[in-house]
């Protein structure tokens, strides 16, 4: 979980840009200025369980219980402004608007698609003011508001670039064949998400933050995680190691993989190499390496394939119901009018809050892979790879105040990683060399 308002329905098509990513399931924390990782930081005491200072315990409460608050609050406002805007005849208001504007769909789809995108985000912005206000309170966040909007102007600007054309051949597929179009969305979307995983760290991630060759920047580093890569029998270029800096927003540590094919690559936050000891940095990248290794971007692929069939296939028959239910109280004329995308953008969030589980433990399923990975091969590498891990995570959780014992509500509905206390929990217990046992990924 790494946001406290629920995916506006506008990240339809943006949903497809999420990426595996080793992070903790609460907002960053403070920056601190902490030595290089090359540096040799006192060792500290070793890790038996995740813990907290009374005083960040006291604020990881505060903080879990106002984002519990928030996606609740986040969650109910999305469903009730979207049913205003069908209720109040808005929905109606901008179709007709489009409809003066030009006979022509396209030209239509300008109008109407930013009328309605740009309508919901101001309504949200509030929320999402408040959320950014949240994080700056608890030292969670440095960006300034100039640079918040900054993002958010892009950031929308991407939104509308994508749905535009999307939105309009989704409603050019109902119009001409009203009994198929969600078989033919679906085929479309396949290759859809192919493209725009692959140009996502090419075009997306470089409009929000700056990336350098890991090389260039910790080339100290580099040689340590060559080391990693070879006990793992892997050949990850070193032109593929990335850190973006993220310390100019954000405090969070993060690692993530990235992209497709030709675009694929590992991504340190400048954060993490600067706040985790080396040991620390190695399992990490070893946790990363795993999600590369494991193919977990392409089982996600081809998971979405098929999910998505039957996906499509549902939507198109809640659509026809809500359609025949609401039809004349919302004043639309059919699935292929424009005053109809309202109440599919509605039908789309409650099916993504239904679904939201079943996402959550798939995610969390690759995570805790990922993590018996990065202790298999940092094993031999790391003096004492289980504390390595279980450091990690401890730093992890503190820098992101993640709190030590979340609802189980939470972690099964919203958390896409292991809560941290489990997680530093496995690190101490997975010792399968101690046992005589075979490793699972790296024998």
């Amino acid at each position: 979980m790494t946001n406290v308002i629920p995916m506006k329905p506008a990240t339809l098509i943006l949903f497809l840009l999420t990426c595996i990513s080793f992070q903790a399931q609460t907002v960053p924390d403070k920056a601190t200025n902490a030595p290089s990782v090359i540096a040799s930081p006192t060792s500290p005491a070793p890790t038996t369980a995740y813990t907290l200072p009374p005083e960040k315990l006291a604020q990881a409460k505060a903080l879990y219980t106002l984002r519990v608050r928030l996606l609740i609050a986040g969650t109910v406002w999305n469903f009730l402004l979207l049913l205003g805007i069908l209720y109040s005849g808005l929905a109606a208001r901008f179709r007709d608007w489009a409809e003066a504007v030009s006979r022509w769909r396209f030209v239509q789809a300008v109008t109407a698609v930013p009328l309605l995108l740009l309508t919901m985000t101001a309504l949200q912005l509030p929320l999402s003011i408040y959320q950014h206000r949240v994080s700056l309170q608890y030292g969670l966040s440095v960006q300034g508001w100039g640079s918040w909007i900054n993002d958010l102007l892009k950031g929308e600007a991407v939104v509308l670039a994508a749905m535009i054309p999307l939105l309009w051949l989704l409603l050019t597929l109902i119009r001409w064949s009203p009994r198929r179009w969600w078989f033919y969305a679906w085929l479309i979307s396949l290759p859809l998400m192919v493209l725009v995983i692959f140009l996502v760290p090419l075009v997306l991630d470089p409009m929000f933050n700056d990336f350098q060759p890991l090389q260039a920047s910790q080339p100290q580093l580099v040689e340590a995680l060559e080391k990693v890569v070879q006990r793992g029998g892997l050949d990850i270029p070193r032109k593929r190691m990335y850190e973006m800096d993220a310390s100019k927003k954000v405090t969070t540590l993060n690692a993530y993989v990235t992209g497709l094919g030709a675009s694929k690559r590992v991504v340190v936050w400048d954060t993490t190499i600067q706040k985790m000891s080396q040991p620390e940095t190695l399992f990490v990248f070893g946790h990363e390496m795993g999600h590369y290794v494991l193919n977990h971007i392409y089982k996600g692929l081809l998971l979405a394939a098929v999910l998505s069939f039957f996906c499509f296939y549902l939507f198109y028959r809640l659509a026809g119901w809500m359609l025949r239910r609401f039809q004349t109280r919302w004043q639309l004329r059919g699935l292929d009018d424009w005053a109809a995308l309202s109440m599919l953008f509605l039908l789309f969030v409650a099916l993504e809050f239904v679904g939201q589980p079943l996402a959550s433990a798939y995610s969390r399923h690759l995570e805790h892979q990922a993590d018996i990975y990065g202790l298999e091969v940092t094993h031999g590498i790391n003096p004492d790879s289980q504390e390595a891990a279980a450091r990690a995570f401890q730093t992890l959780g503190e820098q992101s105040l993640s709190y030590p014992t979340p609802g189980a509500w939470m972690v099964f509905w919203y958390y896409d990683h292991p809560p941290i206390a489990d997680r530093v929990k496995f690190a101490h217990e997975y010792d399968p060399w101690s046992k005589g046992e075979h490793p699972e990924f790296v024998k």
